[in-house]
């Protein structure tokens, strides 16, 4: 299927749960580059570059988080790929 880049949005309690260092993992597992953070509104934001096949399992993840998440919705959107090396929590 290819590459493909997608930006990610999670709303619901996604900070201070580990969602930002469990998203690099999840990405690290599946060969994804990018990288996540928090925003001030509260949510989680990331972008993820990989196969497309990978991008779709870390952003079936995104839907559920870490274990003491709660996901209420996310936003998926996609992005011209950026040709990105490694994946970072900002």
């Amino acid at each position: 299927m290819g590459l493909v880049r997608k930006h990610v949005v999670a709303h619901g309690r996604v900070q201070g749960v580990w969602f930002r260092d469990s998203a690099r993992l999840q990405a690290g597992r599946h060969g994804l580059a990018g990288w996540v953070r928090n925003r001030p509104d509260g949510t989680v934001e990331a972008e993820l570059e990989g196969e497309a096949e990978e991008v779709e399992l870390v952003v079936a993840w995104f839907e559920r988080g870490p274990r003491d998440a709660r996901v209420d919705r996310v936003e998926v959107s996609e992005l011209p790929l950026a040709g990105e090396q490694g994946f970072a929590v900002l």
